[in-house]
C-alpha cells in the first residue's frame, strides 16, 4: 500500500469524497428499488442507472446484488440491528420485566420502520444459496452484541445462549412479517408485546 493511503491521518481527497458519495447513492438507490420491486426483479444495471453511474462503478463498491442488499441491512437501517440487541443486553441486566416489554415494543417499532425491505431479504434467501450464508452471519453476529448475557452462561453454555438469542430474532422477524406484512396474524400490538414477553423474558434470564 502506498504511503499516502496508508497513513491514518491522511486527509480525504476530493476523489475520496466522490467515491463516498457514489457508494452512498448506490446504497440509497438499491434500497429504494428493493423496497419497491423486491429482490429478484431488481438488476445491478437498474441500481447503477438509478445512481447515475455504470455497472463497472457498481462493482468498484460491491461484489454482487446480494452484497449490496447485505450492506443496506448493515448501514442503512438505523439504528443497526446490533444496537437493538446491545440495548437488550442492558435491559436483561436490570432484571425488569416491564423494561423487557418496552424493549419488545421498541423492536416492533424498528421492524415497522423498515418493513418494506423485509420481503426483499426473504426473497434473496430463497433464491440465492450464497445469501443464506450472509443471513446466517448476520443472525450469528447479534449474540455478540450481548456480552453480559453471554457471560452469565459461562464457557460451557455459550452454544445454548447464542441459540436462544438467534431463536428470539427469528421469532420476532417471522411474527412481524406475518402480522404486519402478510396480515395473517390479527392481534393488538400491546397483546403481542405481552405474549412475546411471557415467552422470552424467562427464556433469557440465564441459567
Amino acid at each position: 500500500m502506498s504511503e499516502t493511503t496508508d497513513r491514518p491521518d491522511r486527509k480525504p481527497t476530493s476523489r475520496d469524497e466522490q467515491k463516498r458519495r457514489t457508494r452512498a447513492a448506490l446504497l440509497d438507490c438499491a434500497r429504494e428499488l428493493f423496497e419497491a420491486n423486491g429482490y429478484a426483479r431488481v438488476k445491478i444495471d437498474d441500481i447503477a442507472a438509478a445512481a447515475g453511474c455504470s455497472r463497472a462503478t457498481f462493482y468498484l463498491h460491491f461484489t454482487s446484488k446480494g452484497d449490496v442488499l447485505q450492506k443496506v441491512g448493515e448501514e442503512s437501517l438505523p439504528p443497526r440491528a446490533a444496537t437493538v440487541y446491545t440495548d437488550l443486553d442492558r435491559i436483561l441486566e436490570t432484571g425488569s420485566r416491564a423494561e423487557f416489554t418496552a424493549w419488545v415494543e421498541r423492536t416492533i417499532d424498528w421492524f415497522e420502520e423498515h418493513r418494506a425491505i423485509l420481503p426483499a431479504w426473504d426473497e434473496a434467501m430463497a433464491l440465492e444459496p450464497g445469501f443464506r450464508d450472509i443471513a446466517r452471519g448476520a443472525y450469528g453476529s447479534l449474540p455478540s452484541a450481548m456480552p453480559s448475557y453471554l457471560a452469565r452462561w459461562g464457557p460451557d453454555g455459550q452454544t445454548e445462549a447464542r441459540l436462544r438469542i438467534e431463536l428470539l430474532v427469528a421469532q420476532l422477524e417471522r411474527f412481524f412479517t406475518r402480522w404486519a406484512v402478510h396480515g395473517t396474524i390479527e392481534i393488538p400490538r400491546e397483546l403481542a408485546a405481552a405474549v412475546l414477553t411471557d415467552i422470552w423474558f424467562p427464556a433469557l434470564t440465564g441459567p
